[in-house]
C-alpha cells in the first residue's frame, strides 16, 4: 500500500434525476431560445414547464443550471414578445 491510496478522496457519483434535471434544464434553453424568434406564446410556456420540473429534479450539481433556465425562459418571453410585435408576425 502507497501512500497515493491514502489519499484517494471518494468520488460522489450524482443521482439519475440529476442528470435529466440537467438534459431537461439544457432542453428548455434551447425551446426558449426557438421561441424567441418561432412563435412564443406557443412555446416558452412548454419551455417554462420544462424548466420549473428540471428546477424540481435537481438539487446539487445542476441546480443553478436549471434556475438559468427559468431566467431563460422568461427572458425568451419577453423578447419574444418583442420580437413578433415589432415585425408584425403572428404570437401563437
Amino acid at each position: 500500500m502507497s501512500a497515493y491510496d491514502e489519499e484517494r478522496v471518494p468520488v460522489e457519483r450524482t443521482r439519475p434525476a440529476e442528470a435529466v434535471g440537467g438534459f431537461l434544464a439544457a432542453a428548455s434553453m434551447a425551446l426558449s431560445a426557438v421561441a424567441m424568434v418561432y412563435r412564443p406564446v406557443r412555446l416558452v410556456p412548454f419551455a417554462l414547464v420544462i424548466a420549473f420540473v428540471a428546477v424540481g429534479l435537481t438539487s446539487g450539481r445542476h441546480a443553478r443550471l436549471a434556475a438559468f433556465a427559468v431566467a431563460v425562459g422568461a427572458l425568451a418571453w419577453l423578447v419574444g414578445m418583442i420580437v413578433a410585435v415589432l415585425t408584425g408576425k403572428p404570437l401563437f
